[in-house]
């Protein structure tokens, strides 16, 4: 081989891959591709250049596999075609590092030639087949594969070299009978397990991008009619980047309009549509707004079609593509209706339950009371429903006067999440403010005769409550708090100075176990200026998070939002103290005790104009 010229390809540790050329042969130039390690050098493949067309033997790219599919030596001209780094390719494996379809997609082996060629160890070559190249795009190629046998066992040599994607090659991109199933089946697997229409719609672009196509655009109607568009995608090397710029309201859709997008926000048929479509002059304002949208994305073809709910249009799904030459064809319409068909059926059981959980929340609006007005004592109470159940539970608070003239504070948790529960709840409240009523100044009384009526005359599970009596000394004006517990975590006193502790009392069996027990009331004399906190298990407990956990960090963070107003308390422990895991609906009641004064004042409640009572 001494006196031939030689054009280094790669060094690669021992290994080296070299074009030899023979300039003696200058009508019918021959080339060889040459391994050369520690050991010498091996011819791997002689190769000519063909008759037609202008390629030269410098224009092949060339990596050497090993047995395991992983590349051990390239080519600087394969290098250079793929604008990779040698470091990016040597140990990767070549089918999933470099093999994609004319789409960008990533091709099974049992799918890719290239791969075929492997397996088999016979030579084999073909086109239709692209590369990805480090930047993220696609180098379309012809290649040919053959095995060679070396010192370190049956390894393959693949060359390549640019080619063009013919117009089959890249329509035929459309998936297999099989691959459109899975698509469809993924898709509603996907699609469906969320309730969240925001996240239905981000779960939408890695189903169809890369794999249909280089942009999807979501179109969406509101309640109101409004059309917004709540999407827009593209795909490029680095993978999923949404566009905001491309997104907001759009123009109202006019029913005279034929453009494709006006007759798919109408419920019209799924059709294909090119930015030609929209030059001259707009018949709307939507044709406007596709216009701008063709320009701004270089989409050369896209398919439309609408999304639609179980009794109305919910918007419409655009696909274009871009980076990929080929054009849709009616053939992708059908499955482009069959995926804006299971994104409708779920954006429509989102809506149906966010409606659901509107009515929920405003029943458990209404089934709650407005707090009166107590002369000296601000009073605060919070709800929160249950983040991902009916959204309506069966946690309750009340406020509400004595005979004695003291006032009636409760918090109580109905068990269960749903209408039942709320309805129970209800029952509950009105069978307590009764029995309150009958038994002034023996909370233990008023409870113990609600458990009774409870197990008997209707049909509630069980649930946990504190009832308290909140009076004042009419000649001291010392606070006293008198209350029962029946299976409810313990209210928490902070005082003003910021210390914090549990009012502890012997805490009873809940309501509605079926057990007779004999009930206690507790006593405590509250500071001036004191906060005291009512609260559910909602507040404190989560499925990963115990009570005793809880009840610290609930101790820890009131003594630090003390300071606050009481509404700020209230909305400062619902933010740091609730779990982020939370599946329970939450209830607050708090209420702050004024300074001391010198003249204490009689305890008389008055009630928001339209308060029940």
């Amino acid at each position: 081989m001494r006196g031939m010229p030689r054009k280094r390809a790669h060094v690669s540790g021992t290994r080296q891959l070299y074009v030899r050329s023979d300039s003696g042969l200058p009508a019918e130039p021959e080339a060889c591709l040459v391994d050369r390690h520690a050991g010498g050098a091996r011819t791997l493949l002689p190769a000519r250049t063909p008759d037609e067309g202008n390629l030269v033997v410098g224009d092949l790219g060339a990596y050497l596999i090993d047995g395991n599919g992983r590349i051990v030596a390239v080519s600087e001209r394969a290098l250079a075609l793929l604008r990779r780094g040698s470091e990016e390719l040597l140990g990767q494996d070549h089918h999933e590092l470099l093999h994609r379809g004319p789409d960008g997609s990533a091709l099974a082996r049992a799918q890719c030639p290239v791969m075929d060629a492997v397996v088999s160890r016979s030579a084999s070559s073909g086109d239709g087949l692209c590369f990805l190249r480090g930047d993220g795009s696609l180098l379309p190629v012809h290649w040919t594969a053959t095995p060679h046998a070396g010192d370190e066992g049956t390894a393959v040599l693949v060359l390549f070299h640019p080619g063009e994607v013919a117009a089959e090659a890249a329509t035929a991109v459309t998936l297999s009978e099989l691959e459109r199933l899975a698509l469809l089946a993924e898709t509603t697997t996907s699609l469906t397990s969320t309730l969240d229409e925001d996240e239905i719609v981000a779960r939408l672009a890695p189903l169809v991008l890369p794999r249909l196509a280089d942009w999807m655009v979501v179109d969406l109607t509101d309640d109101t009619g409004d059309v917004w568009r709540t999407r827009v995608v593209h795909h490029d090397h680095r993978g999923l980047d949404r566009r905001p710029e491309l997104e907001g309201p759009m123009p109202a859709v006019t029913p005279q309009s034929p453009k494709p997008l006006s007759r798919a926000l109408r419920g019209g048929a799924a059709s294909l549509a090119g930015p030609d479509v929209y030059l001259g002059e707009p018949d709307s304002g939507i044709a406007v707004v596709q216009r701008e949208l063709f320009a701004a994305t270089g989409m050369h073809s896209a398919a439309i079609a609408p999304v639609r709910g179980a009794r109305e249009i919910l918007g419409a799904l655009t696909l274009g593509r871009s980076e990929n030459p080929a054009a849709f064809t009616s053939r992708d319409l059908t499955l482009l209706e069959d995926i804006t068909r299971r994104a409708g059926l779920a954006i429509s059981n989102s809506r149906l339950y966010q409606r659901q959980r509107r009515v929920s929340e405003t029943m458990q609006r209404h089934l709650l009371p407005q707090l009166p007005q107590l002369p000296g004592v601000q009073l605060h109470a919070a709800y929160l429903s249950a983040p991902d159940a009916s959204q309506v539970g069966g946690d309750w608070y009340d406020v509400f006067p004595l005979s004695d003239h003291a006032t009636a504070l409760v918090i109580g948790d109905v068990v269960g999440h749903d209408l039942e529960a709320a309805a129970g709840m209800a029952q509950l409240r009105s069978m307590l403010r009764a029995l309150a009523w009958s038994h002034p100044g023996q909370p233990n009384r008023a409870v113990e005769q609600l458990d009774n009526a409870m197990t008997r005359v209707t049909d509630l599970p069980m649930a946990t409550l504190i009832y308290a009596s909140l009076s004042q000394d009419a000649a001291t004006g010392v606070w006293t708090l008198a209350w029962t517990n029946a299976g409810h975590p313990p209210p928490l006193l902070v005082t003003g100075d910021g210390r914090a502790d549990y009012l502890q009392a012997p805490s009873t069996l809940l309501l509605g176990s079926g057990v007779t027990a004999t009930r206690s009331t507790a006593q405590a004399l509250l500071p001036p200026a004191s906060t005291l906190l009512f609260y559910t298990d909602g507040l404190i407990e989560s499925p990963t998070r115990g009570i005793d956990p809880g009840m610290s960090q609930l101790r820890r963070h009131a003594a630090a939002l003390v300071h606050h107003t009481l509404e700020g308390f209230c909305a400062g422990l619902l933010e740091r103290v609730r779990p982020q895991n939370n599946t329970d609906d939450v209830a607050l009641l708090a209420l702050r005790l004024p300074p001391l004064a010198s003249e204490p004042q009689r305890s008389s409640m008055t009630w928001p104009a339209g308060a029940a009572s």
